[in-house]
């Protein structure tokens, strides 16, 4: 395979693996990925499990051509990659091999390979010339082992990713990328969320065109989708709008209540419901639902005083890999003393931001008309929010919606004819109740504001406690007239034609402009309100609560330079050029500031 001129893959494919790690189901078999970069100097990126060392030798001495490498490094020391390192060393006894520190210390316990003139210990910022191809080396320790590294090649716009971007699957399979790429990331590297996004913050300072990772394809057609979803999985986000319904039955009355309760889910506008057997499904593809989604029903026995030994794995697994931000719904069953509600919500204690829905559903053996009730009730709590959006359910003169105002942080969506359109405010103010009056005030220099002049309309979006970071990146760091803030999204409109958000708002408002007062910098906009809908219970975000628990803090530290006020991005260098733009909100120069 050809990536570049210069750049060639010399991985091999594996389809008598039937456990990656002894517990992942593959049925697609697996890549093990190698590359080479052909240059004044030779570098081999990584080698291949020993069970495919003849094959990989094979293919690096057709690459080659004859020539001999110069380097090999190795990224990551997991056996499934570094396999192959002492036959190299072997069949190719001149090269040095470019390695952390740590990787060196295993690779003399793995196999006992202890280069000594023929070693080079790289770090941060490490480079390696090879002639017109220079190698900069970043670490990534706990991505997601402590030694690994990842190259990026400056002349090809290359990022080596070692299992980053890895997914389960050889490569002779047609296979959807995102599905087993979650249920890799999730199972395997899951735990280590925050150290994804360290290395995410310092990917995002390069000019990639491509990702080539140690599984899976070759990354190179919109990276930003999948940088996106990987920032999505590491910050613990939900993915995508739905419910997983997880549970297990011994003799078929929990399943009964578990149809019963997807049934009356779907009846209420959930936009997509999943159901898991988790005595008789992939376990690991249970797990990646649970992060996939915001909303997760857990329905099981109470077992020896305990719960259902599937449960009770399930729930390890959840633990294990950090699960948070997600709203947790309980079903037990019991025939005499059920156990099973109190003793899930105690093994998820200790994660983070769970909200627990109300009521809890009891059954005692059997389905009944009290259980029947529980679970519809259930289910409107769960579909509360998709009820709200929809245009054909919802209570659209829901006027406790304007008790979400406070000094908080909102997205306020407008349209300018071809397109959506919404930024963020923290100035909105109830001004009078009878008739209802809203005060919006929006900087002149804003492309919202000129929109909303000229339609008259717009919607408040009221942000609750549980919007992460990338929600002010779309809305807050770049311009509506030069990029849809909206794509990729699924948008759902009030009856004025405007977007409620899908996500991570506790109300909306339709509001009508009555009045304009020129406040200078900025305008006020004194509206009416023509609909108004309370999606949520969650707390409003203040701008408080953004600064304290949502904004970055950028890691300064030890470093010298400018930060971003904005962002947190960090620019090292001594004078910061006055026209410079900040990669990641794309803010001037006059938002950084001098580390001291």
């Amino acid at each position: 395979m050809v990536i570049t001129n210069d750049v060639k893959y010399v991985g091999v494919n594996d389809h008598k693996v039937d456990l990656f790690e002894g517990q992942y189901k593959v049925p697609c078999g697996m890549s093990y990925n190698s590359y080479v970069i052909l240059d004044e100097k030779i570098a081999v990126m990584d080698t291949v499990d020993a069970g495919f060392t003849h094959q990989w030798l094979d293919n690096l001495e057709n690459t080659m051509g004859g020539k001999a490498p110069d380097y090999l490094v190795v990224q990551h020391m997991e056996p499934d990659h570094s396999g192959s390192i002492s036959a190299f060393v072997k069949r190719y006894p001149g090269a040095a091999i470019v390695s952390s520190a740590k990787a060196f210390d295993m690779m003399s316990r793995f196999y006992g390979v202890e280069p000594q003139s023929n070693k080079i210990v790289v770090s941060e910022g490490s480079t390696l010339e090879l002639g017109k191809h220079t190698l900069n080396f970043v670490t990534a320790p706990m991505v997601h082992w402590p030694e690994v590294i990842m190259t990026y090649d400056s002349a090809d716009k290359i990022l080596f990713t070692a299992d980053g971007f890895g997914k389960f699957g050889a490569l002779d399979v047609e296979q959807d990328w995102t599905d087993e790429a979650r249920r890799y990331y999730i199972g395997i590297v899951g735990k280590y969320g925050p150290q994804v996004q360290n290395v995410l913050k310092k990917a995002a300072g390069l000019d990639i065109a491509y990702i080539c990772p140690l599984h899976g394809p070759v990354l190179s057609d919109d990276l930003g989708k999948y940088i996106s979803l990987y920032n999505t999985w590491s910050s613990y986000d939900v993915e995508a709008e739905g419910i997983v319904i997880c549970y297990t039955s011994v003799y078929g009355n929990t399943r009964k209540a578990v149809e019963s309760l997807a049934q009356k889910l779907k009846e209420k506008g959930c936009p997509d419901v999943v159901v898991n057997d988790l005595a008789r499904c992939d376990m690991s593809k249970a797990v990646a639902d649970a992060f996939k989604y915001g909303k997760i029903v857990l329905a099981t026995t109470t077992y020896n005083a305990d719960i259902y030994p599937f449960m009770r794995e399930f729930i390890d697994h959840l633990t294990e890999r950090g699960f948070k931000n997600r709203t947790v719904a309980l079903m037990e069953n019991g025939s005499w003393a059920p156990l099973a509600a109190k003793i899930m919500k105690e093994k998820l204690a200790s994660c983070k931001n769970i909200t627990f829905a109300e009521p809890v559903v009891k059954i005692m053996s059997a389905m009944n008309s009290d259980n029947a009730q529980k679970i519809d009730e259930l289910s409107s709590e769960l579909c509360r929010d998709y009820i709200e959006r929809s245009g054909e359910f919802a209570n659209k003169n829901d006027m406790t919606a304007l008790y979400r105002i406070g000094y908080g942080l909102y997205v306020v969506t407008s349209n300018d004819g071809k397109k959506h359109n919404g930024l963020i405010v923290n100035t909105v103010t109830q001004v009078s109740d009878s008739p209802n009056r809203i005060a919006v005030n929006i900087n002149k220099a804003n492309y919202s504001h000129h929109v909303i002049k000229q339609t008259g309309i717009l919607n408040v979006n009221c942000l609750s406690v549980d919007a992460p970071f990338r929600v002010f990146e779309r809305f807050g760091f770049q311009s509506g007239r030069n990029a849809d803030k909206f794509e990729g999204l699924k948008t759902t409109c009030s009856d004025n034609g405007l977007v409620i958000l899908g996500e991570y708002i506790n109300a909306v408002m339709s509001l009508k402009v009555e009045d304009y007062v020129d406040l200078g910098s900025h305008g006020m906009f004194i509206c009416s309100v023509t609909e108004a809908r309370v999606i949520s219970d969650r707390d409003t975000m203040t701008y408080t609560y953004y600064q304290n628990n949502v904004k970055p803090k950028p890691q300064t530290e030890g470093k010298k330079g400018w930060v971003c006020k904005i962002c947190g991005y960090i620019y090292e260098g001594e004078e910061l050029p006055e026209d410079y733009i900040c990669p990641l909100c794309k803010h001037g120069a006059a938002d950084f500031e001098k580390i001291v």
